[in-house]
């Protein structure tokens, strides 16, 4: 089962893709997309297409995406929202079930506390996926998306009538 994690951003989203066999993680590929500085809709543009090229390219089975965290700047939170919908959008035109899971699950799923920190969540993405050195901070939690999707469809599978997260 392969699965691609993103952690969506205006300016940088984490893309990372995990591969889960015998109850065995491997990391197949993982990247923190820059999608600049230019119009907004260009980044989205942008978005879209990587998202659609690492679907394809990495014969992916399903996807993740984190859901919108915010603390305070309304803006913030519809231009997330925005990168969201661009890359569940490329999910879905992929033929791919997307799953959505909050910050707090991935960490619990993760780190096993949902309040862990964003160097927490690297360090232990780095010990699952046996990586000699921690992703950068948005790929992390990228591959942190699909290791969480895939710890929740092997515990459905094991549940009777479990299915996907949505």
């Amino acid at each position: 089962m392969r699965t691609l994690g993103i952690d969506p951003g205006s300016r940088i989203t984490g893309i990372g893709v995990v591969e889960q066999s015998g109850g065995r993680l491997r990391v197949l590929h993982y990247a923190a997309l820059r999608l600049g500085d230019g119009p907004f809709p260009d980044r989205l543009g942008h978005l879209f297409r990587e998202v659609r090229m690492a679907a394809g390219g990495y014969a992916v089975d399903a996807a993740a995406v984190e859901t919108v965290y915010v603390k305070r700047n309304v803006e913030s939170a519809l231009k997330l929202g925005q990168a969201r919908g661009a890359a569940i959008a490329a999910l879905v035109e992929a033929g791919l079930p997307v799953g959505e899971y909050t910050p707090a699950r991935i960490k619990e799923a993760v780190v096993g506390r949902g309040t862990a920190s964003k160097d927490q969540v690297g360090f232990m993405v780095q010990r699952l996926l046996g990586l000699a050195e921690a992703p950068p901070e948005d790929a992390a939690d990228a591959l942190g998306v699909a290791v969480c999707h895939l710890h929740h469809l092997q515990a459905a599978a094991r549940v009777p009538g479990g299915g996907r997260r949505r």
